[in-house]
C-alpha cells in the first residue's frame, strides 16, 4: 500500500479543493491510499485563530493594505526568498508542533503541500534529516509568489508554462517543475452535456442561464448586479450561489423572479460542476480553483472584483486568453451579459479558448507524476 498524504491549510477554500480533488484522483490508482489534513487543525490555537482572523479581516476588509503586505513578502532574489522562507518556519515552528509530531507518526511515502504554510515546516525537517519520504509542492496560484519556493522539494505542479516561466527566471531548478494544471474535480474531465444538467437540476433549457457565485463578493454589490440582471435579462434564468457568503441571501431575500427574468438564490450548492456546465456564462471572481474549474468545463466567465494580488494575475490570464473578461464595476456586468448572450458567436468563441487553456486532467497529472517519481526510486512497485 502506497500512502500519500496531502497537506492544506484552511485559509480560503481553494486549498482544500485542490486537496479534495487529488485525492480523488489517487484514488483511480490501485494499492494508493490518501490522507488529507488541515495543518492549522494541528497548529496551536494561537497561531490558527491569528492567520484565520487576519485573513479574513484583510481580504474582506482591508483588501489593498492585503495587497500591500502579499506583494511586499513577494522577493524575486531566489536566495533571498529562501532565507526569508526559512526564517519564517523557524518562527512558526514552535506553533506547528503538532503538526510535526503528526507528520512523523503518519510513516507516509510522500507529501504533498498545497498551501506554503506546511510546506515551510517540511523544509526544516527535511535539513535535520527527520523527512525521509519526497515532498512535492502543488501551487494554486498563476504567478507563484517567492513563498512557495524552499529548500528540499522534491517537484513542484504549476498551472501553467507562464508559471514555469516565472519561477525559472527567479532561479528554480527547471527539472523540479511540472506543469500539470491546478488539480479540479476528477469528473471535470467527463463530458456534460447542458441540456442533461439542466434537466437533472429541473433548469430551463429553452432560455440563457447565467450563473453568479457569490463567495467573497461583497453582498451590496452583488445586489446591484442581480437587480440589474432581472430587469433587463430577457428571456432568462440568473442563478445565484452564496457559498461561503453567509449575509449574502439576507440581502437579496425580498428578491424574486421579474416578468422576463427567473432567478434562484442557493446558499451552497453540491454540484457546482453541473451547473457550470448547464450555464451559458458564469459571473465569480478569481478565485484559482474556480477559475480552473469552469475553464476545464469550457464555460465562458465574466471576472468581477478579483481580490489585489493572485486573484488579479488569475484574472488576467483569463482575459488575456480570451476565455473571459475583467470588470472592475458591477453596474458593468449586466450590459456585458446582454452584449455576450446577444452575440453567439464571442460565446462560442470563449468557450473554445476556454478548453484551450483548461485542463481537466490536472489531479490526474499530479497523482501520476508523484507515482511515477516513487516509482523510480523503488519506493512502490509498479503498476
Amino acid at each position: 500500500m502506497t500512502r500519500i498524504l496531502i497537506l492544506c491549510a484552511s485559509l480560503g477554500s481553494g486549498h482544500v479543493s485542490a486537496a479534495k480533488a487529488l485525492s480523488k484522483a489517487f484514488a483511480h490508482f490501485p494499492g494508493v491510499e490518501v490522507q488529507i489534513e488541515d495543518a492549522l487543525e494541528h497548529a496551536s490555537p494561537i497561531l490558527r485563530e491569528t492567520l484565520t482572523v487576519l485573513y479574513e479581516r484583510l481580504s474582506e476588509k482591508t483588501p489593498q493594505l492585503y495587497r500591500m503586505i502579499y506583494e511586499g513578502l513577494d522577493v524575486e532574489d531566489m536566495e533571498e526568498s529562501m532565507s526569508d522562507n526559512l526564517l519564517l518556519a523557524k518562527i512558526e515552528r514552535p506553533f506547528l508542533k503538532g503538526l510535526e509530531r503528526f507528520v512523523a507518526d503518519t510513516h507516509s511515502d510522500a507529501i504533498i503541500c498545497v498551501q506554503q504554510i506546511p510546506s515551510r515546516l517540511l523544509q526544516l525537517l527535511e535539513k535535520e534529516g527527520k523527512l525521509p519520504q519526497p515532498h512535492f509542492v502543488v501551487i494554486t496560484d498563476v504567478i507563484a509568489h517567492s513563498t512557495w519556493i524552499n529548500h528540499g522539494v522534491d517537484g513542484y505542479f504549476l498551472p501553467s508554462q507562464l508559471t514555469a516561466d516565472f519561477l525559472i527566471e527567479r532561479g528554480v531548478d527547471p527539472s523540479l517543475l511540472h506543469v500539470t494544471g491546478i488539480p479540479v474535480n476528477p469528473e471535470i474531465a467527463e463530458p456534460k452535456s447542458m441540456h442533461e444538467m439542466r434537466r437533472r437540476h429541473d433548469l430551463p433549457t429553452d432560455i440563457p442561464i447565467v450563473t453568479l457565485f457569490g463567495g467573497g463578493l461583497h453582498p451590496k454589490r452583488v445586489r446591484l448586479m442581480v437587480t440589474k440582471l432581472l430587469e433587463n435579462l430577457n428571456p432568462g434564468m440568473l442563478v445565484v450561489v452564496a457559498g461561503r457568503n453567509e449575509t449574502l441571501l439576507e440581502k437579496l431575500d425580498d428578491l424574486t423572479d421579474s416578468a422576463p427574468t427567473k432567478l434562484r438564490l442557493h446558499d451552497r450548492i453540491n454540484y457546482v460542476d453541473d451547473q457550470v456546465a448547464a450555464s451559458d456564462l458564469v459571473i465569480t471572481k478569481a478565485g484559482g480553483l474556480i477559475t480552473s474549474e469552469v475553464l476545464a468545463r469550457g464555460t465562458p466567465m465574466i471576472i468581477i472584483d478579483p481580490f489585489p494580488g493572485q486573484e488579479e494575475w488569475n484574472a488576467d490570464v483569463v482575459a488575456a486568453s480570451g476565455a473571459g473578461i475583467q470588470l472592475r464595476l458591477p453596474e458593468m456586468v449586466p450590459p456585458a451579459v446582454l452584449h455576450l448572450l446577444s452575440e453567439p458567436e464571442k460565446l462560442d468563441f470563449m468557450r473554445q479558448q476556454a478548453q484551450k487553456i483548461g485542463q481537466p486532467k490536472a489531479a490526474f497529472n499530479v497523482a501520476e507524476a508523484v507515482l511515477q517519481q516513487l516509482r523510480s526510486r523503488s519506493l512502490i512497485n509498479p503498476l
